[in-house]
């Protein structure tokens, strides 16, 4: 099963969260410290409660390089506990030149054995090519992006009227020769969301900044549903994996995500 497959049959049961895995040890319950691996522990009790209402997973690689050989560890082994026809997200942001992109790409695709990741297209289709060699594979390219620093070179005015993000979407549009390309557009600005959405054609969209960061899941419904499109993905971190602070961590998590999923369904349900 392709990484676009495994995300369509998910969108096609209603599922639409993806839940983040940037398990943090200073935010999960105190009472794993002493655990033997409290990482691993906390993930794995947060991915078997959520499994069966996840629509992916996006795992932030920085909060498991920063362990080094451990956490690279913890990061294969989290990967390992995911089901197989769930789509499982490396947050890498990766982009470069030549065979490092190539090295890049065998890591995350041939090594971890992720379904999809993030790119920075900065460097041009070249520093994204080896990505998108892996025709079974998809990758999330940034266009748009939830942070305050998105006006320094995202917002830019081109000469055509454009402002870059929207240039850089037509040219994910072209890049797509295989199917396998994907955008990341930032949620905390609604009308932005509904400005562009046609312009994403076929591609899947991951959305960071419902939530904490401040976008509204409504929203980013209504607006995929008024272009009627449903391949998008709204990840959630945060909001999910520290709802409690306690020993029933894993079931707050597992509440949290089907409550999410019941207010995606009931405004899909009213735009009918």
């Amino acid at each position: 099963m392709t990484a676009v497959e495994k995300l369509l049959n998910k969108n096609l049961e209603g599922k639409f969260i993806c839940v983040g895995l940037d398990t943090d040890i200073s935010k999960i319950p105190i009472y794993l410290s002493s655990a033997s691996n409290p990482i691993l522990e906390f993930n794995q009790a947060i991915i078997n409660s959520t499994k069966n209402a996840a629509a992916a997973y996006k795992i932030n690689f920085a909060f498991y390089e920063k362990d080094g050989e451990k956490g690279l560890k913890n990061l294969s082994e989290t990967i390992e506990i995911i089901p197989s026809n769930t789509l499982i997200i490396a947050d890498a942001k990766r982009g470069d030149i030549g065979n490092t992109s190539s090295m890049y790409a065998k890591s995350v695709f041939d090594y971890f054995k992720c379904d999809a990741v993030t790119l920075n297209p900065f460097m041009g289709k070249d520093s994204l090519e080896p990505f998108l060699d892996y025709k079974e594979k998809l990758n999330f390219i940034l266009t748009l992006t939830s942070n305050k620093g998105a006006t320094d070179f995202e917002k830019l005015k081109l000469d055509d009227g454009r402002f870059l993000y929207q240039a850089i979407i037509e040219k994910i549009v072209e890049w797509n020769s295989n199917n396998n390309c994907g955008l990341v557009f930032g949620a905390t600005n609604s009308s932005e969301l509904k400005e562009n959405v046609q312009s994403f054609g076929s591609l899947p969209v991951l959305l960071p900044g419902v939530g904490a960061q401040g976008g509204k899941l409504e929203d980013v419904i209504v607006a995929f549903e008024s272009a009627n499109k449903s391949n998008f993905l709204i990840n959630i971190s945060r909001g999910i994996l520290y709802k409690s602070s306690d020993k029933d961590f894993a079931e707050k998590a597992s509440e949290e995500l089907v409550n999410l999923n019941k207010r995606v369904d009931s405004v899909l349900n009213e735009t009918y």
